[in-house]
């Protein structure tokens, strides 16, 4: 299939965004072409755009998760077949693989099929979060090494070990909630806006601390919940305010996971981890992840964030953006549907 599409164009860096046309490309080996009906939008395609990080090279398309229908498979794909119903994560680096635009070629290790449950909208809220979240957990070179759910004894493997999650509202929040749920781990203790509490429970927090509270009052909740040590804590957040709080709350043993860089010089037991899978230190989690994904949401083990459709298509994604600077987006996923594009 040759032609054009239209894509959501970062002409150079920190410019506003443009509708443009672009190529569409074939799938190589290993690959596959979507048709995109969903993406959804993280706070790095913000800061990629305002502070023109993550992208190197120009014109740039972004976004990184995205829900379609296969259109093509490339050589040696047995696994999808055209129309197929499919979600994915993409990459910045290759303007081919990004989601904001209409067609996207997919690395077959970081897609699967769309459970029946779920839109296209629901599992494009899926990729970054999720992946951040394990990658942070299971990961041995930018995560804890923690034995993953996929091998054998993974399931329930930390039984009765605390773990302590800042940020349980949020995308990747959510999920490390409910990784740490099938890993065993509990109590599993969260900060968050008090309006979350019951839906976070449902996730598998078993406590729900104000986010609001000053550290002295979060320190004595904790200790209300548990007198053991903790020795894992992921700091979703990851601000100042909340790895200085994260650290003195973890155990002697203990070691915290960061989504920014840290402002704790111990780099043995802050790990500052990241969610892309196309990197060779993160592939292989990535893979093994996206193999068990479907299957996990099928039986309801996981569960997607919940979503925000944004209007206008790709034009609607320039002002959603600007929504994470404000902090505007507490406990929802924004998500564009690129077919709603009009020129």
């Amino acid at each position: 299939m040759t032609g054009k599409h239209l894509a959501l164009i970062l002409p150079q860096r920190q410019s506003p965004f443009v509708i443009g046309a672009r190529e569409t490309n074939e799938p190589g080996p290993g690959e596959i072409l979507v048709r995109i009906r969903s993406t959804a939008l993280n706070p790095s395609d913000a800061k990629a755009q305002k502070r023109g990080i993550y992208v190197t090279k120009f014109p740039a398309v972004l976004g990184s998760d995205g829900s379609g229908v296969v259109e093509k498979v490339g050589e040696g794909v047995t696994r999808f077949d055209p129309g197929d119903d499919v979600f994915f994560h993409g990459a910045y680096d290759d303007n081919d693989l990004s989601t904001f635009q209409q067609y996207a070629i997919a690395v077959v290790d970081f897609a699967a099929k769309i459970p029946d449950s779920l839109s296209y909208d629901q599992a494009a809220a899926l990729p970054l979060g999720i992946a951040t979240a394990s990658i942070g957990l299971y990961g041995k070179a930018n995560g804890l090494g923690l034995v993953p759910l996929w091998k054998h004894g993974g399931l329930g493997k930390y039984r009765g070990m605390p773990i302590m999650i800042f940020g349980g509202a949020g995308s990747v929040g959510n999920y490390v909630i409910q990784l740490a749920r099938m890993s065993g781990f509990c109590p599993i203790i969260t900060t968050a806006s008090l309006k979350h509490t019951n839906y976070l429970k449902d996730l598998g927090a078993t406590h729900v601390i104000d986010r609001y509270l000053p550290f002295p009052a979060l320190k004595q909740a904790v200790e209300r919940i548990t007198n053991a040590p903790i020795n894992v804590i992921y700091d979703t957040v990851s601000i100042r305010e909340t790895q200085e709080a994260a650290w003195q709350l973890l155990g002697p043993q203990g070691r915290l996971v960061v989504t920014l860089p840290s402002v704790i010089d111990d780099r043995h037991r802050v790990i500052h981890t990241n969610g892309n899978p196309h990197t060779e230190e993160n592939w292989e989690t990535g893979r093994q992840l996206w193999l068990h994904l479907s299957k996990w949401l099928e039986k309801g083990e996981i569960v997607p964030n919940h979503v925000e459709t944004v209007p206008g298509g790709l034009k609607g994604i320039g002002a959603a953006l600007e929504r994470f600077e404000g902090g505007q987006t507490d406990g929802v996923k924004l998500v564009a549907r690129p077919p709603e594009t009009e020129r």
